[in-house]
C-alpha cells in the first residue's frame, strides 16, 4: 500500500487479470498511499499461479494494509473465496467499500483498522495468503509478520513488500521460508512460505 505519493503519480492503477480484468481502481491522494506497481503485481500472481496450479479459486486471502485494495481485489478477481481487506485510513475504507460495490465482489469484506492486529484477530491456521504492505516508514513489518504466521495455515503463503530485503535468517526465525523475490525500484518484493513444522 504505502509511502508519500510522488509528485505526478497516478491517478488510479487498474486489475491486471480475472472476472474483474481492467477494472480501474481509483489512487486517492492519501498520506502513505503507494500501491504496488503494475509490474510487480503481475509478477507476484503468476509466483502464486506457479504454486496454486492456476488461479486463487477456493483460497482465503488477507489484505492487511490494502490501501487502494490493488492486491486484494486481483485475488478476488482471480477467484479467492475470500478477502479480508483492512486499512486504517477512514477515506481509503470508505473507497474500498465503493469498489467492492461497484465490482459486486461478493467476497471481499472491507474492515477498518490495524492490519496487524485484524491479524492477531483471525483463527489461527485459518487463511492460505496474507498480503503485507504498510507504510515504509511505520515499522510494522515484524509485528505484521509474526501475526500473519499465526494466521496462516502451515504451507501457506506470505507476500511482503518491503524498501529492503528481508535476510532468510530474519525469515526463518518467524517462521517463513523465502520462496521468490524481486526488487523493482525502490520496492522489495518476497513470496513466503509458512514453515510446516512453525508453532507461532
Amino acid at each position: 500500500m504505502t509511502s508519500h505519493p510522488t509528485k505526478g503519480a497516478a491517478q488510479e492503477v487498474r486489475i491486471i487479470g480475472g472476472l474483474y480484468k481492467r477494472s480501474k481502481l481509483p489512487v486517492l491522494d492519501r498520506p502513505g498511499l503507494r500501491p504496488t506497481p503494475n509490474r510487480v503485481r503481475e509478477t507476484l500472481f503468476n509466483w502464486l499461479a506457479s504454486v496454486s496450479g492456476g488461479d486463487l479459486t477456493g483460497w482465503h486471502c488477507v489484505d492487511a494494509f490494502a490501501g487502494t485494495g490493488a492486491l486484494g481485489f486481483e485475488a478476488a478477481s482471480r477467484g479467492a473465496a475470500s478477502v479480508l481487506m483492512v486499512e486504517s485510513d477512514a477515506a481509503l475504507v470508505a473507497q474500498l467499500h465503493a469498489t467492492k460495490t461497484r465490482l459486486q465482489a461478493h467476497g471481499v469484506a472491507v474492515q477498518r483498522g490495524d492490519g496487524a492486529s485484524a491479524l492477531r484477530g483471525l483463527r489461527a491456521d485459518s487463511v492460505g495468503l496474507v498480503f503485507i504492505d504498510p507504510p515504509f516508514e511505520a515499522k510494522l513489518f515484524e509485528a505484521a509478520l509474526q501475526a500473519a504466521v499465526r494466521a496462516v495455515v502451515p504451507g501457506g503463503w506470505v507476500y511482503l513488500e518491503a524498501p529492503q530485503a528481508w535476510a532468510e535468517a530474519e525469515l526463518t526465525a518467524l517462521g517463513l521460508s523465502a520462496h521468490r523475490y524481486v526488487k523493482a525500484g525502490a520496492v522489495h518484493a518476497h513470496l513466503l512460505q509458512r514453515l510446516p513444522h512453525t508453532t507461532p
